[in-house]
């Protein structure tokens, strides 16, 4: 029997260091040629690394989360023959997939399900522990099919598809049971996704000095108006929400203040201003948050923007997006929908210089002509760069989308 080691393979563009994700992989185990035995992570993308032959798993080189060197051992694997062969994986094997912006990272893609221990704990959220419960799931049945051996939705979904549920578990409120302590810790190894979006909103908060803007906003007519579009246009075009509407007040307020879709380079002392508006969309996924990009969205119509919004956040969300769909944005709008609260503090993303945060729309009781009605209102929370964004210059922005969405109709006016 021989030796074949795999080495952390080159992967160009002088990278000399990477973040080892994922085993796909574990000692004892048999693998084939080709077969995927890491995920490793770079600045720029996610790169699986391939087995190039036949064996048996000895050793491996690390533990997930730690930074390794190009060139150092990834895996020890036994083959068949007496030649052992100490070479790097070949530079072209690893299939890279894009980044993802958080603001602005990429999301690794799920690695194959993996067998547990029968000692070994399930990794998994408060969210998914509790829909086991509902499901009458055992959880340590479950194989995991998430980063670090993490049990997701789809597991539970997919076990209880083929192994069905018990009864379900009687409602809480229902139950007549002792409130009893709870105990116990979990330590998770910020890795992968995780870590690229921790790096990247430290580097956008000490890098950038923020300055938040938060205005209140009547959009009682804008509403009316996309109940009315909706009515009429909503089976054969798409629902509307409120985004798509939005994104035309920007588009059309950036006009006028062109230092605001810009990204600046502090290093160079650069600030680039951009007549295109590719606009950032933070979109929330079970990897963590994605910025996929609305490119030229001064080219959209109110339905294309809709139905471009949409295949961008499903695309993020299912890990399929292009590293050309998540990159490039001039400027962000983020949005928590009916969880938006009534204000934030938004997170620029690097190296634009502003984002633009929406909260949920609620009813209050407003004056108008001296008598009290109920009005649809909504707070847009948004940051700036406030070395190249003045707050005067911030504030009239966020006041020229106001009147926009205030008086829908110069919506469509140029």
């Amino acid at each position: 029997m021989g030796t074949h080691i795999i080495k952390m393979p080159d992967i160009g563009e002088g990278i000399v260091e990477v973040e080892l994700v994922a085993w796909r992989v574990q000692p004892g185990d048999q693998i084939t040629e080709d077969q995927i035995v890491a995920d490793v992570m770079t600045d720029k993308a996610t790169v699986e690394i391939p087995s190039p032959v036949h064996g048996k798993v000895l050793a491996l080189g690390g533990e997930a989360g730690q930074l390794m060197a190009v060139g150092s051992e990834l895996v020890r694997i036994e083959v068949e023959g007496d030649a052992a062969a100490a070479a790097p994986t070949p530079a072209a094997a690893p299939a890279t997939r894009a980044p993802a912006p958080v603001a602005a990272a990429a999301r690794p893609a799920a690695p194959p399900p993996a067998s547990r221990s029968p000692t070994e704990r399930a990794i998994a959220s408060p969210s998914v522990r509790r829909r086991a419960w509902e499901l009458g799931v055992d959880i340590q049945q479950v194989l995991p099919s998430g980063i670090g051996g993490r049990v997701m939705h789809e597991d539970l979904e997919a076990h209880a598809a083929r192994h069905g549920t018990s009864s379900p578990a009687q409602p809480i409120a229902a139950r007549a049971a002792p409130l009893a302590a709870r105990d116990g810790e979990e330590a998770i190894k910020i890795v992968g996704l995780r870590r690229k979006i921790a790096q990247k909103m430290a580097e956008s908060k000490r890098r950038i000095p923020h300055f938040t803007y938060v205005e209140e906003i009547d959009v009682t007519e804008l509403e009316l108006l996309r109940a009315r579009l909706n009515a009429q246009h909503a089976a054969t075009r798409g629902k509307l929400t409120v985004l798509p509407l939005l994104v035309r007040a920007i588009v059309n307020a950036l006009r006028d203040f062109p230092q605001i879709n810009a990204r600046l380079d502090d290093e160079q002392g650069v600030v680039t201003r951009y007549g295109a508006v590719h606009l950032g969309v933070a979109a929330q996924t079970p990897a963590g948050l994605m910025v996929p990009v609305l490119r030229h969205a001064e080219t959209h119509d109110l339905w294309s923007c809709a139905a471009e919004i949409a295949r961008l956040a499903e695309a993020a969300r299912s890990g399929k997006a292009t590293r050309d769909e998540l990159s490039g944005s001039t400027i962000t709008l983020t949005s928590l929908g009916a969880l938006g609260g009534i204000m934030s503090t938004p997170v620029i993303n690097h190296p634009e210089v502003a984002i633009v945060g929406v909260n949920r729309i609620v009813e209050r009781p407003m004056m108008r002509q001296g008598a009290v009605v109920g009005r649809q209102m909504m707070n847009l929370s948004s940051s700036f760069d406030h070395r190249v964004v003045d707050g005067q210059h911030a504030a009239e922005f966020i006041q020229a989308i106001r009147g926009m969405l205030e008086c829908p109709a110069t919506l469509f006016v140029d």
